[in-house]
């Protein structure tokens, strides 16, 4: 398992942008799925991202897609989500989790979380 961080949330207003960041103590990223959730008060946990191993394929959910982007940097240590157009709905605890023994998206199997960052959209 990996011990992941996430970094970035805060309060912003509707329309605007913010950048969330996952790491790993400067491990790299590249041999995992790692994937983006986030849970609304009162609701259940929801994936927003997804990337798959060695970033083959990028997923989204339909409530983000056209507006979050997942993007890494260029020793993979960091993963990151960018919002933007963010709007109230978006307001959550934001998790980053991997899948350290998975390839795809499509069959992960989260094992690693970080503790979240609270992200608030103003309207």
């Amino acid at each position: 398992q990996l011990q992941l961080a996430e970094s970035g949330g805060g309060l912003t207003q509707s329309g605007g942008s913010l950048t969330l960041s996952c790491a790993a103590s400067g491990l790299s990223l590249e041999g995992y799925v790692i994937g983006w959730f986030r849970q609304a008060a009162g609701k259940e946990r929801e994936r927003v991202a997804c990337i798959s191993k060695q970033w083959h394929h990028a997923r989204y959910s339909d409530s983000v897609k056209g507006r979050f982007t997942i993007s890494r940097d260029n020793n993979w240590t960091t993963v990151k989500l960018q919002m933007n157009t963010v709007i109230p709905e978006d307001t959550a605890v934001y998790y980053c989790a991997a899948d350290t023994t998975g390839q795809s998206c499509l069959d992960a199997q989260f094992d690693s979380w970080g503790q979240g960052t609270q992200v608030t959209v103003s309207s």
